[in-house]
């Protein structure tokens, strides 16, 4: 299984996504220029986290226009697998690949710390080998980290089991307490009605290796892996 790394200028967490896949879960991956058109017969497309383009505009807006995310909406249509994090997360939801939009936090600053969270959908790729109710510490680094969507979204998000994950506190407890940064509904991932795409703010690939004392993420991306055969 082939994976491809999107690099964007201003993309700041390709080598922790590379090193993750290619090191610790040894499969082939490609690194990929925001400026080809080409996506090198890749099974599975993710989006790093970082700040493309600065994060001029908002957050995502710029990167939605590069060449490569051309030949990524259409491998999306056709069923590709495509998974974006923090920054990723805020291009697929520019793109339009998954619903919603990521607002400045409710602090108004930039959060940069451990949370938990708690597995939600029990369809998703991501989350289809995860306890529901054992959750995950991964740390998160964000500004504009607050998913927002509107409430007839947000009934198709719960009818269709598209929530990935939300906050919550070390035991699973799921309260406005353990919500970092105003996240309607404590959403901290979606994924589209396909189930082919897939947004989340924390940075799994930041609690991957057992030198940093947390592998959480790396369950994560493994459930991913089996799901994905």
């Amino acid at each position: 299984m082939k994976f491809g790394v999107v690099i964007f200028p201003g993309s700041n967490c390709d080598h922790d996504m590379i090193y993750v896949f290619r090191e610790l879960l040894k499969k082939e991956v490609v690194e990929l220029w925001h400026k080809d058109h080409d996506l090198q017969g890749v099974d599975c497309v993710l989006l790093p986290g970082g700040f493309s383009y600065g994060d001029y505009l908002r957050c995502g807006a710029l990167a939605k226009f590069s060449p490569l995310m051309k030949e990524v909406m259409e491998f999306a249509d056709k069923g590709g697998f495509v998974m974006g994090v923090c920054n990723g997360f805020q291009i697929l939801c520019e793109s339009g690949l998954l619903p919603g939009a990521l607002l400045p936090n409710n602090t108004q600053q930039f959060i940069c710390k451990n949370v938990y969270l708690l597995p939600d959908s029990k369809t998703s790729y991501l989350t289809h080998y995860l306890s529901s109710d054992k959750p995950l510490k991964i740390p998160i680094a964000h500004a504009d980290g607050r998913y927002y969507a509107d409430e007839q979204t947000l009934l198709e998000l719960r009818k269709n089991d598209q929530i990935l994950f939300r906050y919550c506190d070390d035991t699973g407890v799921v309260s406005a307490q353990t919500n970092p940064n105003g996240s309607v509904d404590n959403i901290a991932g979606v994924c589209n009605v396909n189930k082919n795409v897939y947004g989340m703010m924390p940075h799994p690939e930041r609690a991957a290796d057992a030198e940093l004392n947390n592998c959480d993420g790396l369950r994560i991306f493994e459930s991913l892996l089996k799901m994905l055969g």
